[in-house]
C-alpha cells in the first residue's frame, strides 16, 4: 500500500498551480507514463465545487492500463481530491492543496493506492517513490513552461 505526501514551495500563484492541475485533460503532454486522458463530464455543484469524471490511460512498458477517478474540483479553496472509480486499483486516493505565500505557493500532495494485482502492487512498491519524484517534477516542469 504506497503512500506519498510532500509539500513543496513554488515560485506560481496558488491560482495557476490549482488550474494546472485540474486540467486533466493535457497531462498526456508532460506527465510520465501517460499515454491518454479522457475527461468523461464535468457537473458543477451546490456548494460551490465541480465533479469531473474523467479516465487516464498509464503506460510503462508492458502494461498498459486505463483506470476512471472521480475528482472534486474545489476552486474557491484550491483544493483538488480524486477518488479511484474502476481499473487496476483495488483503491486509489490523491488530493492537492494549493496555499498562497507572498513569494508563490506552498503545494501539499498526497497519494495512496493499492493495485488488485498483488505483482502490480509488489513492482510499484520497487519504484514508487523515483516514480512519485518523477511526476512531482513534471508538474513544476509544466508550470515552469506554462507561467514562465
Amino acid at each position: 500500500m504506497p503512500s506519498h505526501a510532500e509539500t513543496r514551495h513554488l515560485p506560481y500563484s496558488a491560482q495557476q498551480m490549482y488550474d494546472l492541475v485540474a486540467d486533466v485533460g493535457s497531462y498526456p503532454r508532460f506527465l510520465p507514463w501517460t499515454a491518454a486522458a479522457r475527461v468523461r463530464s464535468v457537473t458543477p455543484q451546490p456548494d460551490g465545487s465541480e465533479i469531473m469524471e474523467a479516465d487516464l490511460v498509464i503506460s510503462f512498458k508492458v502494461f498498459r492500463e486505463r483506470f476512471g477517478s472521480r475528482v472534486v474540483l474545489w476552486p474557491e479553496d484550491r483544493k483538488i481530491e480524486t477518488e479511484y472509480l474502476d481499473g487496476p486499483f483495488r483503491y486509489m486516493k490523491s488530493n492537492w492543496r494549493f496555499e498562497p505565500e507572498e513569494d508563490g505557493c506552498l503545494v501539499h500532495f498526497d497519494v495512496d493506492f493499492e493495485f488488485k494485482n498483488r505483482l502490480l502492487q509488489k513492482a510499484a512498491g520497487l519504484f514508487f517513490y523515483e516514480a512519485m519524484q518523477r511526476i512531482v517534477k513534471a508538474f513544476e516542469r509544466r508550470a515552469r513552461d506554462l507561467y514562465g
